[in-house]
C-alpha cells in the first residue's frame, strides 16, 4: 500500500456554489473513509483555495475514480486537480518506515 495525495484547486465560486454539491462529495469521502481508502481530507484556510485529500491504496486509481466521481469536481467548483504519490517513512502510518542508522 502507498499513500496518495489529492490536491483540489477551487474555483473562485467555490464558498458560493459548496453548499449546492457539499452533501454529495461528504458522502463519496466517508464512504471512501469507511474502505479504508480516504484517511483524511478538509481545507487548507487564509486563504480557503486548496483542499487535500489523503488516500491509502495500491495505486492511483482508487484516487482518479474518486475525482471521476466527485460532485465538487463534476460541477466546476474545482478549477483543477492533481494526484502526488507520497512516500511516508515515519510516523505510525508509514508505508514504507525507515529508522536511523544504529
Amino acid at each position: 500500500m502507498k499513500h496518495y495525495v489529492l490536491f483540489l484547486e477551487f474555483s473562485d465560486s467555490y464558498e458560493a456554489r459548496r453548499p449546492e454539491f457539499r452533501d454529495a462529495h461528504l458522502t463519496k469521502a466517508w464512504a471512501a473513509a469507511e474502505r479504508g481508502e480516504l484517511i483524511l481530507a478538509g481545507a487548507l484556510t487564509d486563504p480557503l483555495d486548496t483542499g487535500i485529500i489523503l488516500f491509502r491504496a495500491d495505486s492511483p486509481a482508487v484516487v482518479k475514480r474518486f475525482v471521476r466521481e466527485d460532485a465538487y469536481v463534476n460541477n466546476g467548483v474545482v478549477r483543477s486537480w492533481r494526484i502526488r504519490e507520497w512516500a511516508t517513512v515515519v510516523g505510525e502510518g508509514a508505508t514504507e518506515k525507515v529508522y536511523p542508522a544504529a
